[in-house]
């Protein structure tokens, strides 16, 4: 098949998809981009790029200034449409963005796609930052901001290298009206409780799983991390104890109940390693904060 076929090939099968081609020179490539995932446009922000951005989802907001730019919608139901209406030369994704199908249609439209792999782990972690920096033409702003984000994870687990004693910790997300969700094996609430020196009290499950009054009581945390968006959702702090069955445990008893932001607290961005510096000086009273630089 010549050239010129192929073309006219691609251009019919756009067609039926309802989006027109888009021609990206090589060159800018980089010049107009649309953020989607909140860690993805914070890291953006950070490595002094936010001037290429002209489109961000809706889990974008932060920095502040994020929140007044063009909205295409909320990561996982994204439309192609919407997107391409912008006018990018490059859509940066966190690989959970979609559907798939509207990923395989931007694609086909011509608009490159660079997607960033989730992160469970300080060294995945720093990783992100590096592949965001890779696509913004920023690698020496991603190496001095993963360097730093490195140097703060690595005095925590200096720090927690001397404790001995590491607290049942159980971290919940509100779930609609339903029972909320409990954090298990590979996800980034167990990764940030296992940096911040926890164990995870509900590790018998992978994901995100609803978890029953019953089994939270059952789990006895010493520790309960939640959400701030969790708790408004649920109706403030006694609502979200009592809801749940945290107001049973040692955790409630003894008052160590520790509420974050959600992208601050699971973003796996530039903040994780102050996040994680937080939950560590939870988790263990006994460290003093100057003991993490």
């Amino acid at each position: 098949m010549n050239v010129l076929r192929r073309r006219v090939l691609l251009g019919g099968l756009l067609g039926l998809f309802g989006v027109a081609p888009v021609a990206v020179p090589a060159a800018s490539r980089s010049g107009r981009v649309i953020s989607v995932g909140g860690s993805v446009t914070e890291t953006v922000f950070a490595l002094g790029a936010a001037e290429r951005l002209v489109g961000v989802d809706t889990s974008s907001i932060f920095p502040e200034a994020a929140r007044s730019l063009p909205q295409v919608g909320y990561q996982r139901v994204l439309s192609a449409e919407g997107i391409l209406s912008l006018q990018p030369t490059l859509l940066l994704a966190d690989e959970q963005a979609g559907p798939a199908s509207v990923i395989t249609q931007i694609r086909a439209a011509g608009l490159p796609v660079d997607t960033v792999p989730s992160a469970r782990s300080r060294e995945e972690v720093v990783e992100r930052i590096h592949l965001i920096g890779q696509s913004l033409h920023r690698d020496a702003a991603a190496q001095a901001l993963a360097g730093a984000v490195d140097q703060r994870l690595e005095a925590v687990e200096q720090a927690l290298a001397h404790q001995d004693q590491r607290p049942r910790v159980i971290l919940l997300l509100a779930h609609g009206r339903g029972s909320p969700l409990a954090a298990g094996r590979d996800t980034q609430g167990e990764a940030m409780i296992r940096m911040a020196g926890g164990q995870n009290a509900l590790h018998g499950f992978r994901g995100y799983k609803p978890v029953s009054p019953e089994a939270v009581v059952a789990a006895a945390p010493e520790v309960v991390v939640l959400p701030e968006q969790s708790v408004e959702a649920l109706g403030g702090m006694d609502a979200a104890l009592a809801a749940s069955g945290l107001d049973a445990t040692p955790a409630a008893r003894h008052g160590r109940v520790v509420v974050l932001d959600m992208l601050y607290l699971l973003g796996m961005g530039p903040r994780t390693g102050e996040a994680v510096t937080e939950l560590a000086l939870a988790f263990h009273p006994a460290l003093r904060p100057g003991r993490i630089p």
